[in-house]
């Protein structure tokens, strides 16, 4: 039996890429398996069972929790997203800073952690090394599904005539929504025709600034587009729309919107992070140095107007070879025995 963490996936109401990762492995794990369970498990697990979470806590959400690691009812298993709190304390969510040395501790004592990237499991193993920590659990790496909404992968789609950019990402410094800004309002001022769609729910500690930029901007360029929350109908709907996503992040665990675009055959111009480049190198998406503004404006007046080049990628985009959430799940469960 797989005892399913859903204690805050259950309740969430927002999309952020954790809660996509939990949801969408429950959902495979349950179609393949009937042995796959959500809810209490502390007082119904066997020896035998494994608990499974992909979701971020400390002893001080989740009282008890030192003891039931010192007990273990079952054997644990975990998703290890990234350690951003840690690298990057000035722009993330103080809870979020606060709570993760504790949740680095503690799935040191996990039998068994999935990392989404291989620059994820070498700062949990980097981490833990400086720890001093002498049993490491094993660490994998997990290929996250790039099909973000169960449907068919693209592989054939017409062209849209107009135009239209994508960028995704709740609205927080790290996504660097800013620079998106700068960048697109710098080609309009160059008279190119074209829009730019943000969707993103806002971070309630670091977000506001970047709503109200947006909003400026939307009053004076008449392209700029601003969607607070999507379900993933009309996300797909602007998928469609898109001659390419763009995603000028600073820093990323995995970075499911290249993998997400890439499956609706969507090219990707993205920040060329060491994480990113485990998923891009694989064809259909133009790099751009982190944060270099200019480096920015070319990357994306490339993508608007040179049209060989976009075809090329949008080619690759629809050729190349993506992981889905069912091989996740199918990883997970041979791994685990179930």
């Amino acid at each position: 039996m797989i005892w399913f963490d859903t204690t805050k996936s259950g309740r969430a109401e927002h999309r952020s890429g954790l809660m996509r990762v939990s949801s969408r492995l429950r959902a495979e794990l349950s179609a393949r398996a009937e042995s796959v369970a959500g809810g209490s498990w502390v007082d119904q697990a066997q020896p035998g069972d494994w608990f499974l979470t992909a979701e971020v806590f400390s002893p001080a959400e989740r009282p008890g929790w030192d003891d039931l690691l010192a007990q273990r009812p079952c054997r644990l298993a975990a998703i290890f997203h990234d350690a951003i709190p840690l690298k990057f304390p000035q722009i993330t969510w103080p809870q979020s800073v606060a709570r993760h040395p504790a949740y680095l501790k503690m799935l040191a004592r996990f039998d068994r952690v999935w990392a989404v990237s291989e620059a994820s499991r070498h700062e949990l193993l980097g981490y833990w090394r400086w720890l001093g920590v002498v049993a490491e659990p094993p660490v994998d790496v997990l290929a996250l599904g790039a099909d973000f909404d169960g449907s068919a992968r693209v592989v054939d789609r017409e062209e849209p005539a107009a135009k239209a950019l994508l960028g995704l990402g709740i609205l927080e410094p790290r996504k660097n929504q800013l620079l998106l800004l700068e960048t697109c309002e710098q080609l309009w001022n160059e008279g190119l025709e074209f829009s730019l769609h943000v969707v993103g729910r806002t971070n309630p500690h670091f977000g506001g600034p970047i709503v109200a930029r947006i909003k400026e901007s939307a009053r004076r360029y008449r392209g700029l587009r601003y969607h607070a929350a999507v379900d993933d109908r009309v996300l797909g709907r602007l998928f469609g729309e898109a001659r390419a996503v763009v995603f000028p992040t600073i820093a990323e665990g995995c970075g499911l919107p290249v993998l997400e675009a890439l499956w609706r055959g969507v090219p990707v111009v993205c920040s060329d992070l060491p994480v990113l480049r485990e998923n891009t190198l694989g064809g259909g998406c133009l790099l751009a140095p982190v944060n270099e503004r200019g480096a920015w404006v070319d990357a994306l007046r490339k993508i608007l107007t040179d049209d060989g080049l976009q075809a090329r990628l949008q080619g690759e985009a629809r050729s190349r070879a993506l992981p889905t959430w069912r091989a996740a799940a199918e990883t997970i469960a041979a791994t685990l025995g179930a």
